[in-house]
């Protein structure tokens, strides 16, 4: 049996494993990205990209819808590349996004929530 000094390498023995190395957060409207480097049991890096939305149940609970995609070393040129002429077609090939003014932003007529409470009333 093999001795250990560390009690948490006792608990558990892949404690590097699926450890993270690096992370970065993009936040993109109702959605987080997280890009993640994580290692394997021999230390080799992959990456991790999740989604996450914010998701509302009818009673007003929520839970976070969460999507993953794992990305190995020997396919990052592969995806970068697929991902790169794909972007390109769609600048290419699609209308610029307008800029929306303060008039389109506004709601054009009330929403039925709105209690017309002042801030002085709470």
């Amino acid at each position: 049996m093999k001795s250990a000094d560390n009690k948490e390498e006792l608990k558990n023995p892949d404690a590097k494993f699926n450890q993270d190395i690096y992370s970065k957060v993009v936040r993109a409207g109702k959605r987080t990205y997280f890009f993640d480097v994580k290692s394997t049991r021999n230390e080799e890096y992959y990456l991790t990209i999740t989604e996450s939305k914010k998701r509302f149940e009818d009673n007003g609970d929520f839970h976070y819808e969460k999507h993953k995609i794992f990305l190995y070393r020997e396919d990052f040129e592969k995806f970068t590349d697929c991902l790169q002429e794909i972007v390109g077609y769609i600048n290419k090939n699609q209308l610029p996004i307008a800029e929306k003014t303060d008039d389109e932003l506004a709601p054009t007529e009330p929403s039925p929530a709105f209690t017309g409470v002042d801030f002085e009333d709470i």
